[in-house]
């Protein structure tokens, strides 16, 4: 079996900045956002655990995106804030490691849930009378495991391929995490293959699934027009809008990052984007699911008097 093939035992991650007062300032910033996604994320998953009037598969999907947005921030902000406040910028070659294991097949299995999501949207709304007999626990199960392994059996392949590859020389990473991009422009032997298994994982992770939800929402808006009412319609689309949201952010940023041209990258550029998706979206989405969801309104003011 091949082994890690490396010249360098740690990275050194430059971060945002280098001014210890706006380090400070950071710290606090990414410390009160990582509080409200850990908040905003368990407290969904409660509401949809023990209310059963959320006990559907829809909600069942919420439920699972929740998990993963709270696991998706926390292999990325504890980091962060340590890094803010320590002189010490390092990272180990084996914590580079599983960062860069745990952040792409936790960001892959999103997108292969948001695609299981826009499958259940396309079944409640153009297939309504057989949503009940397919939709079954089984198989909303099955989408959620066959996305979570699908997503980490390809990306422990990548993992493996990229650091196998030699790092020679500077091992400055100008970034605040073990990403793509800054990890490739410090490798000395990339070699084609390389880049062709590169394409494969994106076109398998993001852009199959992209491609099935733009087929299912293509079918959701031909039953949506074949809707009389005017009120029915505004219904049906309510029930697919906070997911178009989470599909627009979280594809959007992942086709900014690995998608736009090379003379126009920019690792600054990179970074904002990166900390988009990486920690402001997993404190987004609850709210996305929650704010304009009556059913969660309703169960988090049971859950509060309850309480």
């Amino acid at each position: 079996m091949e082994k890690f093939n490396h010249t360098v035992t740690e990275f050194i991650l430059v971060g945002f900045t280098q001014d210890p007062v706006m380090q400070l300032v950071l710290f606090f910033l990414f410390l009160m956002v990582y509080s409200v996604t850990v908040v905003g994320n368990i407290t969904l998953i409660v509401l949809i655990w023990t209310d059963s009037r959320l006990h559907t598969p829809m909600y069942f999907f919420i439920g699972n995106l929740s998990f993963l947005d709270l696991w998706y921030s926390t292999v990325y902000t504890p980091k962060i804030m340590v890094n803010c406040v320590s002189e010490d910028k390092s990272i180990s070659f084996a914590g580079c490691v599983a960062q860069f294991l745990f952040s792409g097949g936790l960001a892959y299995s999103e997108c292969y849930l948001l695609a299981a999501m826009a499958y259940d949207r396309y079944m409640a709304i153009s297939k309504p009378l057989l949503y009940a007999q397919v939709m079954t626990g089984g198989i909303c199960v099955g989408l959620v495991a066959a996305s979570y392994l699908g997503a980490f059996v390809i990306c422990g392949i990548f993992t493996h391929k990229t650091f196998t590859m030699t790092f020679c020389g500077d091992n400055v990473i100008n970034d605040f995490f073990c990403d793509l991009p800054p990890l490739v422009k410090l490798a000395c032997d990339v070699q084609a293959n390389y880049h062709i298994l590169l394409y494969f994982v994106l076109a398998s992770n993001v852009l199959t699934p992209i491609v099935f939800i733009l087929a299912f929402y293509l079918f959701i808006i031909l039953a949506i027009l074949r809707i009389r009412s005017t009120q029915g319609q505004l219904k049906a689309f309510s029930t697919c809008s906070s997911h178009l949201i989470s599909v627009t952010l979280n594809f959007g940023s992942i086709l900014y990052i690995y998608y736009h041209p090379s003379s126009s990258y920019s690792l600054q550029q990179d970074k904002i984007v990166s900390l988009f998706y990486t920690v402001v979206f997993p404190m987004l989405n609850p709210l996305i699911y929650s704010l304009r969801n009556k059913d969660v309104k309703e169960a988090l003011k049971k859950l509060l008097k309850m309480s």
